[in-house]
């Protein structure tokens, strides 16, 4: 058994939840902007998701929610958990991004995942306060995995990171195998392999014995 852990916005997903609430709020190019300084590592990630978790204030929970069902796998990332579990592997997300948004786009393609890691955008009264909580603020991705890997008696290199930004770095730098989806040039060097869609990593996990061969598609 290996430890596979995915990033999610990015990685398994190609959309950016703050964005998706942003836009809710009107605040989506503040947004967009704080994110991309946080990926390239310009700022740190527990200030940027402060900053944009503080830009929703007062948006209406059910806002919240539409704009959490938004949310989507990346084309064949279902099929990568579905064959990654089915070999017995322990799949997770970890996330600074956040739970709901992760279980909304998991539900729809009728996937699951044996862990996730998020964050999580508090409410008061029916509108979001501002503020946001969970593991990965100060808390980092490789703290995680190390734990994921010790709970299940899984040495680190028998570990796997798939990540695209900053704050996936430190995963990325302790994993047996740091794979980049498409990363951003500060987090490209940690990276062994690097890939630009999930049938190249479906076929990279294959190459690597994390998955056989699947003969239900030619590629």
């Amino acid at each position: 058994m290996h430890v596979v852990a995915f990033d999610f916005d990015g990685t398994l997903s190609d959309s950016e939840m703050t964005v998706l609430l942003g836009d809710r709020e009107g605040v989506a190019g503040e947004m967009a902007e704080i994110t991309e300084r946080a990926m390239n590592d310009e700022i740190s990630y527990a200030e940027s998701l402060r900053k944009r978790a503080g830009l929703l204030e007062g948006l209406d929970e059910g806002l919240a929610e539409d704009a959490y069902g938004e949310v989507s796998l990346r084309p064949d990332a279902a099929d990568v958990i579905e064959r990654l579990r089915e070999r017995g592997h322990h799949v997770a997300v970890l996330t600074g991004g956040f739970e709901r948004g992760v279980e909304r786009a998991l539900e729809r393609e009728g996937v699951e995942v044996d862990e996730i890691v998020a964050n999580r955008l508090p409410v008061s009264g029916g509108r979001l306060t501002g503020t946001v909580e969970g593991p990965l603020i100060e808390g980092t991705k490789d703290e995680q995995l190390e734990r994921l890997a010790d709970e299940r008696d899984v040495p680190l290199d028998r570990t796997v990171a798939v990540g695209d930004g900053a704050n996936d770095l430190p995963m990325l730098e302790v994993a047996g195998l740091a794979i980049g989806y498409e990363p951003k040039p500060a987090v490209e060097p940690a990276c062994d392999l690097v890939v630009g869609s999930m049938a190249e990593l479906s076929d990279l996990l294959e190459d690597e014995g994390l998955l056989v061969p699947d003969v239900r598609n030619e590629r």
